[in-house]
């Protein structure tokens, strides 16, 4: 499962005249969701273009490209993996011919149990194209006997477990499944056209909605299927009918709230920003410490860093510049790239930090080696005591849902105390956010996926399959 990691951003726009226009707005708020590889398919009721390539969205897509991807409907994908080979056959959407005619497929998340099902797919005769755990979908829809496109789709679905949000595209119909776990975000959004008439569309996260002008409708629920049509027939209504696929039991991933999510979006019905300030409020209960400023790691510790000044009474000052060109560090496979990005991103403003003593708020550690540098370049710009609180708690197990995270022997904190961690790292003091404060921080009801932080897996593959 090592080699299965990534985090996605997925979009689905039914019914809107040049929908490939809001997938690119769309991908493109949600690049911060994956930097890999970007790509489009659009129907015009009769086929189904794609374009795809690696890179950022806006170096996939220019205004020429743009116009040869025309139609009413149209998905996207941006993709966020260490997986597979830098090919253009990972990018997705995955476009098939098959025998009910074409289809696009694009995905956010992963498939825990994807290597079972590729290999009995294999036995059958199938031949596989690219490293992707989507491309099962593919397989299992052409394999399948149903009649119909739903039911294909409903078949397939049977097969396969873990976290998916799965965006479907034919020639006429759009459909769109969460799994039962609501392990990723997806939302639905309407969209009121010129003429009066009305479209849909789906994204990983609502920041995509406010570009697009899109209202915020609800969430897809858990195990849900929705199904777009009447683009290219006169149909009353456009409207999506629901169908529940399997019966829910919603674990949301709580690291949505941590890292990946902007915070603007909402997700599981909950503002980014707000939960990660009373994270920040949280941690300045459980650690009273004395200091003169508190600085964010930009830009996901900034919310978690004015919480605990605002509940501490201690100033809060930007210490830490960040160079928004250089993307994320921890998914770089080799240490030195790692390395080398942290100190191309951050840059401390040493006239705030000389001579002070700080307390710095960050998101997550990881394998450590971020951390470590974050405090080395504090200390070089005249830091006097450097305090590092994370807004989350140790992660201690590997993420197998789509985040990201190394294996468990490269989780600093599933092999080290604490302290051990504070001394490899050098800071001055070192605390992590509890688990129970992370859910005060969030409130409501829920249950939430803390795999991460708790190392209890979710989904049934995972708990039969206990490594």
């Amino acid at each position: 499962m090592k080699d299965w990691n990534e985090e996605c951003a997925v979009v689905g726009v039914y019914n809107v005249k040049n929908a490939t226009i809001l997938s690119y707005y769309a991908l493109f708020a949600m690049q911060h969701r994956g930097q890999e590889a970007s790509g489009i398919s659009t129907s015009d009721g009769t086929k189904i273009a794609t374009l795809k390539g690696n890179g950022l969205v806006t170096k996939v897509f220019d205004e020429e490209n743009l116009k040869k991807l025309q139609g009413k409907s149209s998905i996207g994908h941006n993709r966020y993996s260490t997986a597979g080979e830098d090919s253009i056959n990972e990018a997705q959407p995955i476009f098939a011919r098959y025998s009910l005619g074409e289809m696009a497929i694009a995905h956010n998340g992963n498939l825990t149990n994807a290597k079972a099902v590729r290999n009995m797919l294999i036995q059958k005769g199938a031949i596989f194209q690219s490293h992707l755990d989507t491309e099962n979908l593919i397989h299992l829809i052409a394999h399948s006997q149903k009649e119909h496109l739903v039911d294909r789709i409903i078949d397939a679905l049977g097969y396969v477990d873990g976290a998916y949000c799965f965006v479907f595209l034919s020639r006429s119909k759009m459909f769109v499944v969460r799994d039962r776990y609501g392990l990723r975000p997806l939302s639905l959004g309407k969209i009121q056209n010129d003429d009066g008439s009305v479209g849909y569309i789906v994204a990983s996260e609502t920041c995509a909605f406010d570009l697009v002008g899109a209202e915020y409708v609800r969430d897809v629920a858990p195990g849900e299927m929705l199904i777009f049509e009447g683009a290219y027939t006169p149909l009353s209504s456009s409207e999506p009918k629901s169908v529940q696929v399997f019966a829910p039991t919603p674990k949301p991933c709580v690291f949505e709230y941590m890292y990946f999510s902007r915070p603007d979006s909402q997700v599981y019905g909950r503002n980014v920003y707000e939960i990660r300030k009373k994270m920040g409020i949280e941690l300045a209960k459980e650690y009273r410490l004395k200091a003169d400023i508190v600085i964010p790691v930009p830009d996901s510790g900034v919310a978690a860093a004015l919480g605990y000044a605002k509940e501490s009474g201690i100033d809060f000052e930007l210490g830490i510049i960040r160079n928004h060109y250089v993307g994320r560090t921890f998914i770089e496979p080799l240490q030195r790239m790692r390395e080398l990005k942290v100190r191309l991103k951050l840059n401390p403003i040493s006239s705030i930090i000389e001579g002070k003593e700080i307390i710095v708020i960050d998101d997550s550690v990881v394998r450590g080696t971020t951390s470590k540098q974050i405090v080395q370049i504090l200390r070089k710009a005249g830091a006097k005591k450097v305090y590092l609180l994370i807004s989350a708690p140790p992660t201690i197990s590997p993420c197998y849902y789509g985040v990201d995270t190394p294996d468990k022997d490269q989780l600093i904190c599933a092999n080290k105390s604490i302290e051990e961690v504070r001394s490899y790292i050098g800071a001055d003091f070192l605390g992590f956010l509890s688990i129970e404060g992370m859910l005060r921080s969030i409130g409501g009801s829920q249950e939430f996926c803390k795999a991460c932080f708790d190392g209890q897996y979710v989904d049934e593959y995972l708990l039969q399959n206990a490594k």
